[in-house]
């Protein structure tokens, strides 16, 4: 039953690919991202402001680092993929961001000086050489004559953002409830997001695009959420964080059932190695340097 959490919230998640994909005909990217954050917003305040106010102090004193968290993992991530969508598929959204575990224990070795392992290592390697095969559909040699699209290098911005999100909040531990201080980074998001809102030349909300952001609004930005970690709690981090490696087999699956997306053999084999990457950074921790043992 506890492995129904983090599974629900990453097949949450996966459709929240396939929204993103949809919304690029639907409706513009700064009008989706403000609507998905004042939604969520408006939702959570009944249940998170009264402990907010409670925690006011706390949150005075670490107001820069709760409005970077929400530039980070509120507006940039999340914007720059619908931004992507325009330009790439659902599948290949799906694969880009499924790099975000290995991203975050890159950025771990600088930002936490987390120790290098041979996971890392190898693992690096094989996804660097999985995400060129995947950018260059398969043909290396063509990167070399052209620069990979915007859509793939906006893909990938927002998930070195969001894997620097991850890092940065567990550095800093801000003394707050997790639901407190998700709240104060939306309310930053909303207020970052909003001069593009007021800028972008059609925010109106239809038939077409109402679905889109109560499904972006509720389920990916509050249901997944809470039920991810419901299953941190029960489950532990390391066994949870194995959920995510599923992301980009439910993006792909619905993407070709939904969208009629095709899958090519660059998409199998580039996606396959940088999945086998990632795996391996996250389950094999052997140092790279043994400690020496001191003689006696």
């Amino acid at each position: 039953m506890n492995l129904l959490f983090p599974l629900i919230a990453v097949l949450i998640w996966s459709v929240n690919t396939i929204v993103s994909k949809l919304s690029a005909d639907a409706i513009d990217p700064a009008a989706i991202s403000f609507y998905r954050w004042l939604l969520a917003l408006l939702v959570l305040t009944p249940f998170c402001l009264p402990g907010v106010w409670r925690h006011r102090r706390t949150i005075k004193g670490h107001l820069g680092q709760l409005l970077l968290l929400g530039l980070l993992g509120m507006v940039l991530y999340q914007s720059l993929a619908y931004y992507a969508a325009h330009s790439v598929s659902a599948v290949m959204m799906g694969i880009l961001g499924a790099t975000i575990p290995l991203l975050t224990i890159l950025l771990s070795l600088l930002v936490l000086r987390l120790a290098p392992t041979r996971g890392i290592l190898l693992g690096g390697i094989l996804s660097f050489i999985g995400l060129v095969w995947l950018v260059s559909g398969g043909n290396p040699a063509q990167l070399l004559a052209q620069r990979p699209g915007n859509g793939e290098v906006m893909m990938l911005a927002a998930s070195t953002s969001y894997a620097l999100y991850g890092v940065l909040t567990k550095r800093w531990a801000i003394p707050l409830p997790t639901w407190q201080s998700l709240y104060v980074q939306i309310f930053f998001g909303v207020v970052l997001l909003l001069p593009g809102f007021l800028l972008a030349p059609e925010v109106a909300l239809t038939q077409q695009n109402l679905p889109l952001v109560l499904f972006a609004g509720l389920f990916a930005s509050i249901v997944a959420p809470f039920l991810w970690i419901l299953g941190v709690q029960r489950l532990g981090a390391s066994t949870t964080s194995i959920f995510m490696n599923v992301v980009p087999v439910f993006t792909a699956l619905i993407a070709v059932l939904f969208l009629h997306e095709q899958l090519h053999s660059y998409h199998w084999i580039g996606g396959g190695i940088t999945l086998t990457g990632v795996i391996l950074a996250q389950r094999l921790k052997t140092p790279l340097r043994q400690p020496a043992i001191r003689e006696s």
